[in-house]
């Protein structure tokens, strides 16, 4: 079955096609070790690692490729900052990246090369991009790029060639400008007292790798010089991803990604997340406000990576809700599965299965449309709940059995779900609840309640009766 995706340099819906038969390269760029990433910076991590996780659903061998970098302006200037090496510094900030990672359930990652693990590649690159002319030393002794020697400069972004034209006589040392400013831009930077113990030699001068080499450099040692996806976030399409082909096609003369996919911004209030606009959450900020990572997995789940994603609060309070009962609702089918003893499939689940398993695999392959296919998991799980009282012991492990299969591309942490365990002290309480409700007594029932989730347990009162749920 194929896959479809958006392609940034095209702009369109095009059927992928891997360079090597039932074999993914991919490649995203990771995060910059200088601070803990804010859950816009995880939007991105979220989306490629689920991205992968929908090749290997559909029997692909994915190499998902995610660099760490370890080296920079910013690294650089906070470590001094700090009084510490840059070693010492980036190690905290790479930590705490990958507990982050564990606790959204990312596991996709098949290797994470750090900058300051691949100078010798980077120098390589660049050498063979000052042998072939299309990069310079400047009056600096940093080494910079020509963009005037790549014909194809701005065809990612799908910038005006007059803009070229006009505007791209200066060049830049810093690692990030502003956008819509083609410019030549740093391949090496000249050591400068600024940089303190950062640098490395090199045939054409003491100094350090700038931003744009570091990714092509690893990306082409993990992937090969030639591979099929490229990720990140819109905010990396320019000038960092268009000056990734041209430095890595000037250098190998063929071309570099056949696939690029952007995720959207995600906004805060319907803001842009910024520092200075107070505006600025990371994980471990959701985690110490009581929320779960997964619930924060679950909500980017439900906007199509190709949207923007306005978050609040009020929307993770929802999804937060919406997590807990998707993992009740779960838990009650693991439940059943070992309560009864018949054990024949029957012929209309079957059925009912490999319609839904249709359904799931053609909503996740239109794109990633992964609110498609939790749409599906959910209606899925309606119509188990409605064949309860027809269904075996077999029947309910098979259905928990998809959900599993499901969960291998969502990521939620649904395939290790047991039957939920409820102590007697909660149900005695539960108990004296239903009471209180029954003599209207809703005081002490709303007391009983809160009682009950300061124990970790969730309740809900629906038609067919009491629901408790693990907070």
């Amino acid at each position: 079955m194929n896959i479809i995706l958006t392609n940034s340099i095209s702009r369109k819906k095009e059927v992928f096609k891997p360079i090597h038969s039932g074999k993914v390269g991919m490649y995203s760029c990771g995060p910059t070790v200088y601070n803990i990433p804010h859950i816009g910076n995880y939007r991105a991590y979220l989306f490629d690692d689920t991205a992968a996780r929908i090749f290997a659903y559909n029997g692909f061998d994915v190499t998902h490729v995610m660099n760490i970098t370890d080296v920079d302006d910013k690294t650089i200037k906070n470590a001094r900052a700090a009084g510490m090496s840059l070693s010492d510094f980036t190690a905290q900030y790479t930590k705490k990246f990958l507990e982050d990672l564990a606790e959204l359930n990312v596991q996709s990652i098949t290797y994470h090369p750090k900058a300051t693990l691949h100078i010798s590649e980077m120098i390589n690159l660049i050498t063979d991009l000052l042998n072939k002319k299309a990069a310079y030393k400047g009056e600096d002794g940093s080494i910079y790029f020509s963009i005037q020697s790549f014909g194809a400069y701005g065809n990612l972004s799908h910038l005006e060639k007059q803009l070229l034209q006009t505007d791209a006589s200066g060049r830049v040392k810093n690692d990030e400008y502003s956008k819509e400013s083609p410019q030549d831009f740093a391949l090496w930077k000249s050591w400068s007292e600024e940089d303190g113990e950062v640098y490395w030699d090199a045939p054409f001068g003491k100094g350090r790798p700038g931003w744009h080499i570091e990714c092509s450099a690893m990306s082409m040692k993990y992937l090969g010089e030639h591979f099929d996806i490229h990720m990140g976030g819109i905010d990396l399409l320019f000038p960092h991803h268009e000056n990734e082909i041209a430095q890595s096609e000037s250098v190998t003369g063929i071309q570099f990604v056949n696939y690029w996919l952007h995720n959207e911004w995600l906004l805060v209030n319907g803001s842009k997340m910024a520092k200075r606009d107070g505006n600025f959450i990371t994980l471990r900020d959701i985690l110490d406000k009581g929320y779960q990572a997964l619930a924060y997995r679950f909500l980017c789940l439900q906007t199509h990576y190709r949207q923007q994603l306005n978050f609040t609060f009020e929307i993770l309070d929802a999804a937060q809700n919406g997590y807990r009962n998707l993992v009740s609702d779960i838990q009650r089918i693991v439940q059943k599965s070992k309560e009864l003893n018949e054990v024949i499939l029957s012929d209309r689940l079957a059925s009912e299965i490999e319609k839904v398993k249709i359904e799931f695999r053609n909503s996740i392959n239109d794109d990633f449309n992964t609110p498609k296919g939790l749409a599906v998991l959910f209606e899925f799980i309606k119509y188990i709940h409605h064949q309860d009282m027809h269904f075996s012991s077999s029947d309910f492990q098979r259905c928990f059995e998809v959900i599993k299969e499901f969960d291998a591309v969502l990521g939620l942490g649904l395939d290790d779900i047991k039957p939920l365990s409820i102590p007697d002290h909660i149900s005695q309480l539960v108990r004296e609840r239903e009471v209180a409700r029954t003599e209207r007594n809703f005081k002490q029932s709303d007391e009983l309640r809160a009682l009950i989730e300061k124990e970790g347990y969730a309740v809900e009162d629906t038609p067919s009766g009491t629901r408790i749920s693990q907070l």
